[in-house]
């Protein structure tokens, strides 16, 4: 009824629950089904006791030495550290994991395995029926599977899991940062006495001493003998040279201060450190007389100290230095004492924001050495603490240290982290720590006490009382005495006789563990010396007002006089301090008077500052006058040093007994009548305590609290009940430690001392003792059992429960609000908005969570707790609820003890607590319920209207959150299923009507067979009342799926049902097929839901990677969009998108993690759903329902999609040390008790913790941290492993859920159903699957259905469903070339069975076969990761299955298969190659042409390579090329769409573009074995089209337009704009005319600037290259390419082929093959220009024009008939070089082999001749430009008419024209050349008119030195120019056309191009 006051009103149907008693006890007394009876009880053994020691670091308990009489307060405080817990376990009813250590991994097989000869199939064909075939698959999917889905699934946020409560962390001693401090060595130049030294810790940015001093020696046995008469013995303990430091507040200011003293002797601190920073070694003489006498003062004075010298280091430097670049290991991680996080303040405290962040992890350093070798002398006047702290100060500003002497010398220690306490230790204590070496160590090591820089609250766990005094100052500047080398015997003192000296005092070093006095170091001749010296001592565990301190002040006398033969002590006076005032220890700051002479009598029992007059008067030092300056400070467990909880504590104690009144609290003395009224002011005043010490005894404040709660008492013959007082007083406590800022809360808001306390330390209050003194406790309960408790029981909840009872018959007197006051609270609750909900929820949590588990009492103590909270009011009202956490689970730990001890056999479950105290608990939730109301409605009154306003706007999302929570909690019950009476669902399909629960149920039984079935997978009204919870928790999602955008409500409701059913798959009860089933009926309902939410679900964002084993460009791997798009690439068969649109309302998308969630829980109730009751629902579902399903199994194969391994093999250190953390806590958590999940954290324990080994891994929290967001953190490759394992195994299994799914819906739905689209569906489905990454296992499952499919629907799926054929067709033969064996095998099954079964049909067979030879073309040209070698396999594996195959061994179907599988194996040849030169672009374009050639009789294939090389050459920026390779394929088009449509606007073949490139020709369809483009599955692409030509054309012009030939642009788009004009698009002939226009412009605007191609010659020699070997290729680089950059590019590839083989030639010269080593590969590489005749340069007009369809190239090669390539110009030759090329440039590739090669020389004049006509064609063009280069005109002309230019103009006229030649062949040369300089000399004296015209005033002069050169130029030609040959001017007789060589050869070219 709680439950339906929440949840009926205002937004949910109302419902009536069954009465869960009646129904349950009913349904066991019927007897009927004996799974119901086993599963619907409760187990009986809920409960078990279990005693857990307490942690104890020593080998004892520090307790006081025994026969000690202690007062009560002391023995309680001995009582508490000494406790042994006794944990209350609950029996495992949740989750534990199976052991599955006998199961083999089957799930994920990722791994390469080494080429086999593949198997066959067995019994491929071996089937006699359907039905047997669908048995044989259903069984080998069952075999191996995993039972637990959510084993597998990464675990659930920590907020949104099912609900546990965290067990706090033991109680513990508290420890900070532990180093160990090893001392080395103390060196110094000479050794001449002993040393002695304290170090301590010292926080300069405090301002404060921060640990206690340890002493140690470093002395040799020799000096050691100096003081012996001083030393009888020496404890083991005190030779310790090691210590173990503590610090709790790192700080980068914390210092290391070593002190070190020496022996007393005459002489200044100066004076006696002189020797040490004089002398050395080798000053043996002296050094022996400075021995004998140190040992003359040891042996006198050897109990005296003096300082000497001091050394300091900043231990933070060395941490900070020896933590960078620190390499965590494993062991590291995994030790470590208490975490820092336990005792450090919470992070918004002010304490915190001090912390420097780099020093927080103090215990992460690597191990050090320090060596200090800066060591100070001691200043006398300088020795307090101030005064060094001023030092230290000094220090850090500046690294010069003022006017100190220092001491040459040096300090060595190693410093190191603690992780494990070291063997040998000693507490601080001197108690042994564990663990204890085996062997008697010589030397200790020490545990040193902290003094943390700030508070600590950690309350005491170990028994400590220490003491420590610091004298501070002596004052006897004005004493008129001689008292100068002052020291102080200090003794703690029993009694006032001498002998009561107790031996307390911790000593030194070298020397006895315990002494009865010590004395304070000597400052020579100083009358008002500065102490240093602390002295520790161990405080009686009882303290009477006889214990004090005494200091007794003696004068030294360092040098003994002559006629002294006595002490060297000289009394000078005492001062005592009395350990108690008014029974509090006396600590703090004193200043006391000296009393000279004497001490008087019982002076211990006065302070010196009160002692009463004597008689005789005593004789004070200075009239009374302070002058000894001490403090005292105590560390004690059993000391409050609190007013309030001191006098709280004695007025308890004299409760217990033996109190005399009037009772003396401090200075009142209270009356027995005073009594109670005393106590509960103190009660009432404890709040008021300082924070500190509340928390250091918040133990036993807490447990006498509770025993005044418990415990009535009679004072003085009067009852006085304390309980409402003291309850008031534990509520003000906790909310006080709530609202400190300093104290740290759980994950759920709780303070954590309130959590421990409850957990481990509670226990219910001892019995009273005997009645005394005439007052007693009235003691009325039974024996005291002391148990924790790990988590609330568990049991049924009785009806009584349920109901809302508001009188509590425990209290008559309280009063019955009206029964609308909760209708009201309620009603205000959902009305308004609910602000700053986090500092409540932990208490809504653990409200109705311990309600529900509430069961047992213990009779006093719970009930009267009850009752305090029902009656208190006010404040302490509003606290008690707002912490209810903390009550409720003291109520739930008490009545558990209370049950644990029950006769369970005797007293039944329901007369556990009485009818009362079940009446207090019913009114306690009504009361809380209420408040939580009173307390929301107080907030919102505090927000402002327009705030308010807005708040109830955006109610509902917050109110249904806070219901979906609430129901979360109540959901975690371990009895959840049994009170959702789950086993009473239908886990099977009902043969009959239902039958009916109640009348209002009963009409919906006589619906129809189908609308039972379907009614089964909707929330009914009839499911809500049977299975309550449950249709609540639904119905809240059902809500929160159809909110607008609120995502956190929807993800808090998947989030819960997802929680919920990964504890059902946890469950160890529900192992057990049949019971899986009745849980999974529970939630039939949810996949109604989760249907109909199908288009809210995101699966795009799960992972973001490659996919193996699939194109890297297909589909499925493109990005989404938006949710259609993302769909419909995910293989989405289904018309169901966009229903949001339609329905016109916006729906939010869920996040990818919640979808995720959400599809989890759907393939868990699909996965153990009852499989006849999943077909019947298949069978009745309309088919708009089925599509929905089929769409919804598409996401799932999506979602759950193998993701591979993450990268990285690095783990950081923080990364590292918080995952071990986490995974330590937990573990500790788990193993400690909570329940079911601890038992299940041991099995998994205690059966292999080695990570890794065990093949069946689940998702562990200590095994990885799972994050699909991109906060990951750095993993080792041993977690990557282990993660990809998981999630390999989730994938297969979620991937075997939704086959089974699609085998029961092949299965249930009549054939005559199914040949519409089911099949279809369903094949899509399995499609996609393949698409994805997937396991072999999942694999061969899937191919076997696949088959199944083939053999039952093959002609369907052959004639209806050919493009999914096609598909099918292409991942089948992908997987044939995988590199798993057993993959391959399925895969050659299932193509061979396709083959096999399209035979029967001529046409299905032959699309079958285009259909694997397209699926091989489309693998082998874009698949990255695509392996031959496998392929060449499968298809032998195939040809196998052919032949064996005797039922089609009449056919001819062997022959078929062997034909198309030759064909597909010439295509692999070419492939092989393709892999090969993968790095070499024109090579691989080379192999990818030869391919495509290849498919000349395919139209289709070849148009894909076409544009599978276009798509290459884009990506290279070869734009032209690429434009080619389209403008091929529209010519291939063109071709066939010829042969089918004869209209005048298309073109008439590939003839129409060859003005584009003559190449095209090549793509004629003029074959006899071209197909006829309307055979069927020919020419059937979207590109052979008139908008596929169109489409093809206009990228290819697009393409020349980014290559910058816009020429080409223009013959285009002149065959397509009679297309468009014949269609009338005005608009694209529009868009068209304007690109040519921007063409047009192009070309104007950039003119000569275009720049084109350049050519090389690239010649390949050697028989490494194969078949490149002596062939010459020309290739085209872009524009501007130098020949070292081809040559490098080519020369690191091929160095990469052949190393160190490979040669490159530098020279064109021709290659002599024989000059070659075979062993070697040679390239020659050469650069061409483009050739052209005569004849053509008419045509070639433009720059365009001489750069396009270019097949001549030149070279020309200079030599000398000596052999030199170059020599003087009368005998140098060239050799003209002349390529042809097979196509045309530019071409569908960039390099073109060379078919011709023509070479003809020059003789010297006509290399001479060429070279003038090349000049003057220059000078000619520069000087008639439009815009002359002034600075290009001058060059030339230099180079022309300079003076001094070598081989110029002027020589060559020399060398060839000074005479006349006497062979008559060189006439015409001579005359030739000699009228090219004439036109030369003409074109010099352009020139240099034309730069007259151009020079500056500045360059005049210059202008007239070129004129001058000029002229003297002409005049040295002027005779050879005018000289003529006569022969040449005689009249032609007859004319000798054919000895013109250039036309001879001009002619043959011409002839030999025509014949080719």
């Amino acid at each position: 009824r709680i439950l339906k006051l929440h949840f009926n009103k205002h937004y949910l149907t109302s419902v009536e629950p069954l009465d869960l008693e009646e129904f349950l006890m009913s349904q066991l007394r019927s007897g009927d089904s004996a799974l119901m009876q086993e599963l619907g009880d409760f187990p009986d053994d809920d409960l078990k006791v279990e005693q857990v020691e307490k942690e104890c670091r020593t080998v004892r308990h520090s307790v006081p030495k025994d026969g000690l009489e202690l007062d009560p307060h002391v023995r309680d405080c001995v009582k508490i550290t000494v406790r042994i817990f006794r944990t209350l376990r609950v029996s495992p009813t949740l989750a534990g994991l199976s052991d599955d250590s006998g199961r083999t991994l089957t799930s994920s097989d990722f791994n390469l395995r080494s080429l086999t000869p593949d198997k066959r199939v067995e019994g491929l064909l071996a089937f006699s029926s359907h039905e047997e075939l669908d048995r044989f698959n259903q069984e080998a999917r069952q075999g191996n599977r995993h039972p637990e889905l959510f084993a597998l699934y990464p675990p659930a946020d920590e907020e949104d899991a099912v609900e546990l409560r965290p067990i706090p962390d033991c109680p513990k001693e508290h420890t900070g940062d532990r180093i160990l401090i090893r001392c080395q060595t103390m060196k110094f130049e000479i050794e001449i006495e002993p040393l002695f030294a304290t170090m301590a810790l010292y926080d300069l940015k405090e301002k404060k001493k921060i640990s206690e001093d340890f002493h140690f020696d470093l002395n040799s046995e020799q000096l050691k003998n100096f003081l012996k008469p001083h030393t009888p013995h020496i404890d083991p303990s005190t030779q310790a040279k090691s210590a173990i430091f503590s610090v709790t507040y790192p700080s980068p200011d914390i210092y290391l201060v070593i002190k070190v003293e020496k022996v007393l002797q005459q002489g200044e601190i100066g004076e006696c450190a002189d020797p040490y920073m004089t002398l050395r070694e080798c000053d043996s003489g002296k050094l022996e007389k400075l021995r004998v006498q140190a040992e003359t003062f040891c042996q006198r004075l050897g109990r005296y100290r003096m300082p000497f010298a001091w050394a300091t280091v900043n231990i933070m430097d060395v941490i900070s230095t020896a933590a960078i670049d620190r390499d965590v290991t494993d062991s590291d991680s995994l030790k470590g004492g208490v975490s820092l996080c336990a005792q450090l303040p919470r992070r918004n405290s002010e304490r915190y924001n001090t912390i420097d962040d780099q020093f927080c992890n103090v215990s992460a350093f690597k191990p050090a050495t320090i060596t200090i070798n800066t060591i100070f002398k001691q200043e006398g006047d300088r020795l307090s603490d101030e005064d060094l702290l001023k030092f230290l100060s000094e220090i850090k500003k500046t690294s010069n240290q003022r006017r100190v002497k220092t001491i040459p010398g040096s300090i060595k220690l190693d410093m190191s982290p603690v992780h494990e306490t070291p063997l040998g230790s000693l507490s601080t204590e001197l108690i042994p720590l564990i663990p204890v070496s085996e062997k008697n160590q010589s030397r200790a090591i020490k545990e040193v006490l902290e003094f943390p820089s700030s508070e600590v609250y950690v309350p005491h766990n170990v028994y400590r009382n220490l003491l420590y005094v610091y004298p501070q100052r002596l004052n006897f500047v004005n004493r008129l005495t001689s008292a100068r080398n002052i020291t102080i015997k200090i003794q703690f003192m029993s009694g006032e006789d001498p002998t009561c000296s107790l031996p307390v005092i911790f000593g030194k070093s070298s020397g006895p563990e315990f002494l009865q006095a010590v004395y304070t170091p000597v400052t020579y001749h100083n009358k008002s010396p500065d102490f240093y010296e602390e002295v520790k001592m161990a405080l009686p565990a009882r303290l009477t007002e006889r214990h004090h301190l005494l200091f007794t002040f003696y004068q030294i006398s360092c040098q003994q006089k002559q006629n002294q033969s006595g002490s060297c002590e000289t009394l000078i006076g005492y001062s005592w301090l009395p350990m108690v005032n008014n029974d509090r220890l006396q600590t703090g700051q004193f200043c006391l008077p000296i009393i000279l002479d004497r001490l008087p009598v019982n002076y211990s029992l006065h302070t010196p500052e009160k002692l009463p007059p004597q008689n005789p008067p005593v004789k004070w030092m200075e009239s009374h006058k302070g002058l000894f300056n001490l403090e005292v400070q105590a560390v004690s467990s059993v000391h409050t040093q609190d007013n309030h909880l001191e006098r709280f504590f004695t007025l308890c104690h004299a409760l217990e007994g033996g109190a005399t009144f009037p009772l003396r609290v401090r200075e009142e003395k209270i009356q027995e009548n005073k009594l109670e009224h005393e106590l509960k002011l103190s009660i009432i005043s404890l709040s008021s305590s300082r924070l500190e010490p509340l928390v250091l005894f918040l133990h036993l404040v807490l447990d006498k609290l509770f025993t005044l709660i418990m415990q009535p008492m009679v004072i003085a013959g009067q009852t006085a009940n304390l309980a409402q007082i003291a309850f008031e007083s534990v509520v003000s406590i906790v909310n006080s430690l709530h609202n400190s800022q300093e104290l740290i809360r759980d994950q759920q808001g709780r303070n954590s001392l309130l959590a421990t306390y409850l957990y481990w330390v509670f226990r219910l209050p001892d019995p009273p003792r005997d009645m005394q003194n005439n007052w007693s406790f009235l003691c009325v309960h039974g024996p005291v059992r002391y148990s924790t408790m790990g988590r609330a029981t568990a049991s049924a909840v009785g009806s009584m429960l349920l109901q809302s009872r508001i009188r509590s018959s425990s209290n008559p007197d309280i009063p019955a609000p009206p029964a609308s006051a909760d209708d009201a609270e309620v009603k205000n609750i959902l009305s308004a908005k609910v602000q700053r909900l986090s500092q409540y929820f932990f208490f809504v949590r653990r409200l109705f969570f311990t309600t529900v588990c509430v069961f047992s009492l213990l009779q006093q103590f719970h009930e009267e707790l009850a009752l305090q909270m029902v009656v208190s009011t006010g404040v302490c009202r509003e606290n008690a609820y707002k912490y209810a956490w903390f009550f409720f689970e003291l109520l739930v730990k008490s009545m558990a003890q209370h049950v644990s001890h029950l006769d369970k056999h005797s007293v039944p479950r329901r007369n556990h607590f009485s009818d009362r105290f079940k009446d207090d608990i019913t009114t306690i939730v009504s009361v809380v319920t209420a408040e939580i109301g009173t307390i929301l409605v107080k907030q919102q009154k505090t927000v402002s209207k327009t705030f308010y306003f807005h708040s109830k706007c955006v109610s509902m999302p917050t109110l249904i959150s806070m219901r979906l929570e609430f129901l979360r909690i109540l959901c975690s019950h371990e009895h959840y299923l049994n009170l959702s009476l789950f086993f009473s669902s239908p886990a099977s399909a009902p043969a009959s009507p239902c039958p009916s629960i109640s009348s209002q149920s009963s009409s919906s039984c006589s619906f129809q067979e189908q609308q039972r079935i379907l009614g089964l997978f909707e929330l009914s009204q009839e499911f809500k009342q049977k299975h309550y919870l449950t249709g609540l928790l639904l119905t809240e999602l059902s809500a929160a799926l159809d909110m607008e955008s609120e995502g956190y409500v929807q993800r808090k409701a998947i989030n819960a049902i997802y929680s919920l059913l990964c504890s059902h798959d946890l469950d160890h009860r529900c192992i057990k097929p049949e019971v899986r089933a009745k849980v999974a009926a529970l939630y039939l309902s949810l996949v109604g839901i989760i249907i109909d939410s199908t288009n809210y679900l995101d699966f795009t964002g799960i992972y973001t990677y490659t996919q193996t084993g699939v194109p890297e460009d297909d589909l499925e791997n493109v990005p989404p969009i938006n949710q259609s798009v993302a769909m419909a690439i995910a293989g989405n068969p289904f018309n169901t998108l966009g229903r949001n649109v339609l329905q016109g309302k916006s729906v939010a998308t869920l996040a990818a993690d919640t979808s995720r969630h959400l599809l989890v829980c759907f393939l868990w109730v699909m996965k153990n759903a009852d499989r006849s009751l999943i077909q019947r629902w298949t069978i009745e579902m309309p088919s708009s329902l089925l599509n929905k399903l089929l769409e919804l199994l598409t996401i799932c194969v999506s979602c759950f999609e193998y993701g591979g391994k993450q990268s990285g093999d690095k783990v950081s250190t923080q990364a590292l040390q918080k995952s071990q953390q986490a995974k330590l806590q937990l573990e500790e958590a788990l193993l400690r008790g909570m329940g079911a999940r601890g038992e299940m954290m041991k099995r998994v324990g205690g059966m292999d913790r080695t990570i890794g080994q065990r093949e069946n891994l689940r998702w562990r929290k200590d095994l990885t941290q799972w994050r699909q967001t991109n906060d990951r953190q750095d993993k080792t490759k041993a977690e990557l492993d282990q993660e990809a394992l998981i999630s390999g195994n989730l994938a297969t299994e979620t991937n075997l859920i939704v086959l089974d799914l699609l085998e029961t819906i092949v299965q249930a739905v009549p054939l005559a159903e199914c040949k519409d689209s089911m099949v279809g569906g369903v094949l899509k489905v399995l499609l996609h699957s393949l698409t994805c990454n997937q396991s072999t296992t999942f694999l061969s499952h899937t191919f076997s259905t696949l088959r199944a499919l083939v053999v039952k629907f093959g002609d369907l799926l052959f004639e209806e469903e050919a493009e999914q054929c096609a598909d099918l067709c292409q991942k089948v033969l992908q997987y044939c070339s995988s590199p798993v064996d057993e993959n391959r095998s399925q895969a050659c099954a299932t193509l061979y069975l396709i083959m096999r079964y399209s035979y029967s049909n001529a046409s299905n067979f032959s699309r079958v076969k285009m259909q694997v030879t397209m699926s091989l073309a489309s693998l082998v040209g874009k698949s990255s990761d695509f392996q031959e070698e496998y392929l060449r396999c499968s298809l032998r594996t195939i040809l196998a299955y052919a032949e064996e195959d005797t039922e089609m061994q009449n056919t001819q179907l062997p022959s078929q298969v062997d034909e198309l599988l030759r064909n597909l194996n010439s295509i692999l040849s070419d492939t092989v190659k393709m892999r090969e030169f993968q790095e070499d672009p024109e090579m691989l374009m080379d192999l990818m042409y030869r391919i495509a050639k290849g498919y000349q009789t395919s139209p289709d294939l070849r148009l894909t390579w076409l544009q599978n090389m276009a798509e290459k050459h884009n990506n290279r920026k070869c734009y032209t090329e690429s434009a080619m390779c389209l403008v091929h394929a529209a010519a291939l088009v063109a071709e066939y769409l010829s042969m089918l449509e004869d209209h005048k606007y298309l073109p008439v073949g590939s003839v129409t573009f060859q003005n584009i490139s003559p190449n095209v020709l090549e793509e004629s369809a003029v074959s006899d074995d071209i197909l006829s483009p309307d055979e069927d599955g020919v020419c059937s692409g979207r590109y052979f089209t008139e908008s596929g030509l169109v489409g093809l054309l206009e990228q290819a012009a697009e393409l020349f337009s980014n290559g910058g030939l816009y020429e080409a642009v223009n013959e285009v788009y002149k065959i397509i704009i009679p297309a468009l004009e014949a269609h009338r698009d005005f608009r694209k002939l529009a868009s068209t005319h304007e690109k040519l226009q921007r063409a047009f412009d192009n070309i104007i605007q950039k003119g000569h600037k275009r720049m084109f191609g350049t050519y090389f010659r690239v010649g390949f020699y050697g028989a490494k290259f194969g078949d490149l070997d002596e062939r010459e290729f020309i290739y085209k680089e872009p524009a501007i390419t130098h020949l070292p950059e081809i040559s490098h590019r080519l020369e690191n590839f091929y160095i990469q082929c052949f190393g160190d083989a490979l040669v490159m030639i530098k020279d064109s010269t021709p290659v002599d093959r024989k000059q070659l080593n075979p062993s070697k590969a040679y390239i020659q590489i050469t650069y061409v220009e483009p050739f052209f005749d005569d004849y053509e340069m008419k045509d070639r007009l433009t720059n365009f024009e001489k750069n396009f369809n270019l097949r001549r190239f030149m070279y020309t090669t200079p030599f000398t008939k000596s052999g030199r390539p170059r020599g003087e110009l009368y005998e140098q030759y060239k050799r003209k070089t002349i390529l042809t090329t097979m196509h045309a440039f530019p071409y569908v590739k960039t390099r073109i082999n060379v078919i011709q090669k023509e070479e003809f020389d020059l003789t010297p004049i006509e290399v001479a001749i060429e070279d003038m006509q090349k000049k003057t064609r220059e000078l000619a063009v520069a000087t008639h430009r439009e815009q002359p280069d002034a600075k290009m005109l001058q060059m030339l002309l230099q180079g022309s008419v300079g003076a001094t230019v070598n081989q110029g103009p002027l020589e060559v006229a020399q060398v060839f024209l000074n005479e006349i030649p006497a062979d008559p062949k060189l006439f015409r040369h001579h005359n030739k050349l000699r009228l090219c300089f004439k036109e030369f000399i003409m074109r010099c004296g352009e020139a240099v008119e034309k730069n007259k015209h151009l020079i500056t005033l500045d360059q005049k002069e210059y202008q007239q030195e070129l004129k001058k050169n000029y002229n003297r130029l002409r005049e040295s030609l002027r005779p050879m120019l005018e000289r003529k040959i006569p022969e040449l001017y005689k009249p032609i007789i007859r004319p000798r056309l054919e000895k013109r060589d250039s036309f001879k050869r001009l002619s043959f070219r011409r002839a030999q191009e025509e014949n080719s």
